[in-house]
């Protein structure tokens, strides 16, 4: 076993025996910490952030902000590691869906749906519930080093009761899996504001040039399941999300799929953009994010994400 999983095991064991305000308090030292330190991601978080609010807004009040996005960042760890010990009670009472009567038929209803999601708020809880409603869900995760790492990742998500697909190194493609799954009805999640491809679709986003997967848009494009955009955050008390959509699915008659692909992604860019800017402190992107951005000198590498992954 590698340090690096040695921790993560600790952490998830550390963690889920605290009483939670004492993990919370912990959690909150280290982000503050982290702010006061500065460093590659923290600079990154504030480079994006700042694209966010635009360059009127203050430097104090843009500090003030990079270091309330930190502490929900660390606050989705936190509870990313406590979710394997909630009942199913506690899962469905910490996260709260708008809308959620949307999904609900639609799963009835056997058509699926399919919901891009943000790097933000507690997108695990989001699974997790999806879950606990009952729903089938399937989603993909992307393919870490170590071994190790990813393979608890994976039993951590699945025992949460989500089907959790490998982006590549599977049985099947992974986008020809979950076309079945939508055609039998399953919740499929997918992150959607980052690419980790080569294969991104340019679209903009809050003023400049980013690439985003395509994935959400072909998936809705091959299957006619209904297309939403989530929009997540944090509240006090509760993890908490809304979906807008369905949104317009461009048809055969507006163009090639690679065009209608691109013009649908557009869209979810722009869902996307307008739930982040209604909670800037909650997008948790510490990463390169627009094509005009210079890399950082010490987060380029992948990091073991917490997020289900994309296609």
């Amino acid at each position: 076993m590698t340090l690096t999983e040695l921790a993560y095991l600790a952490g998830w064991r550390a963690v889920r025996a605290l009483p939670r305000p004492v993990a919370a308090a912990a959690f909150q030292v280290g982000a503050d910490r982290a702010h006061r330190r500065g460093g590659a991601g923290t600079a990154r978080l504030r480079a994006n952030l700042r694209r966010v609010v635009g360059a009127d807004v203050p430097e104090a009040e843009l500090d003030r902000l990079v270091r309330a996005g930190l502490r929900s960042y660390a606050r989705y760890w936190m509870e990313a590691f406590r979710l394997p010990s909630l009942s199913r009670a506690e899962i469905l009472a910490g996260f709260r869906l708008d809308r959620e009567e949307l999904l609900a038929a639609d799963v009835a209803a056997g058509r699926g749906a399919v919901v891009a999601l943000p790097h933000a708020g507690n997108w695990d809880a989001a699974g997790a519930w999806v879950a606990a409603m009952g729903w089938p869900i399937a989603t993909v995760a992307e393919r870490l080093k170590p071994e190790g790492v990813y393979q608890r990742f994976l039993a951590f998500r699945r025992g949460l009761g989500m089907e959790i697909l490998p982006t590549h190194g599977g049985e099947r493609p992974a986008f020809d899996v979950l076309v079945d799954r939508l055609r039998a009805g399953f919740v499929v999640p997918l992150l959607a504001d980052r690419d980790l491809s080569a294969r991104g679709v340019e679209v903009d986003f809050f003023g400049g040039r980013t690439r985003m997967p395509p994935g959400p848009a072909l998936l809705a494009l091959r299957t006619g399941a209904p297309l939403y955009v989530a929009s997540l955050w944090y509240e006090p008390g509760v993890a908490r999300a809304s979906i807008e959509g369905p949104l317009p699915v461009p048809g055969p008659e507006e163009g090639p799929l690679d065009v209608r692909a691109r013009a649908l992604t557009q869209r979810i860019a722009d869902g996307l953009a307008a739930g982040i800017a209604r909670h800037p402190e909650d997008w948790h992107m510490l990463q390169r994010m627009w094509l005009d951005q210079r890399h950082a000198t010490a987060d380029g590498a992948a990091q073991p994400s917490p997020a289900t992954g994309q296609v």
